[in-house]
């Protein structure tokens, strides 16, 4: 019996013995503000970053878009030049419109594409661009209507290298 009754005695001088923590486990208000205020620092610092990266995705697909409707136009102009299809004698064999590349023209008894679609313009987010013929200014905002040779963007908007997107 007596081991019976030093077994408690034990534990509670045990009990006793044991450092008391005076700090519970967890976060202080202090420091759950701390991280707050660095985890916003981190944010604001993201969210410029990742506008520059949008911007300059759609500069990239701008070019992309003008590369590829500028070649069909250039293709449309070459086949005119050798005679595969008849054009209109004011045009200087480059085509009436953007819809005649994605439409085509008859080749020798085959539909002749150019243009898959006319692609959206990134910066205004519709299917509508600037053009210029031949007979127009360079310079010049307006459309004289005689045929495709330039197409350009319609956003106002400045490139990430300081020009104007109607300017590419």
């Amino acid at each position: 019996m007596r081991s019976v009754l030093i077994q408690p005695a034990l534990r509670r001088e045990q009990r006793t013995v044991r450092p008391v923590r005076s700090r519970e486990r967890g976060l202080t208000l202090v420091e759950l503000i701390v991280t707050i205020a660095i985890l916003s620092i981190l944010a604001s610092a993201a969210v410029p970053i990742a506008r520059f990266q949008v911007k300059r995705q759609n500069e990239r697909e701008l070019r992309r878009d003008l590369w590829q409707m500028r070649d069909a136009i250039d293709h449309y102009k070459d086949a005119a030049d050798q005679h595969a299809f008849q054009t209109k004698v004011d045009s200087q064999n480059y085509p009436p419109d953007l819809e005649t590349l994605v439409k085509g023209v008859d080749v020798q008894g085959k539909k002749v594409k150019f243009l898959r679609r006319i692609p959206v313009d990134p910066m205004t987010g519709k299917a509508e661009w600037g053009l210029h013929s031949m007979q127009d200014d360079p310079d010049s905002d307006s459309y004289g209507g005689q045929s495709v040779f330039d197409v350009y963007s319609k956003s106002q908007g400045t490139g990430l290298d300081g020009t104007k997107y109607s300017t590419w």
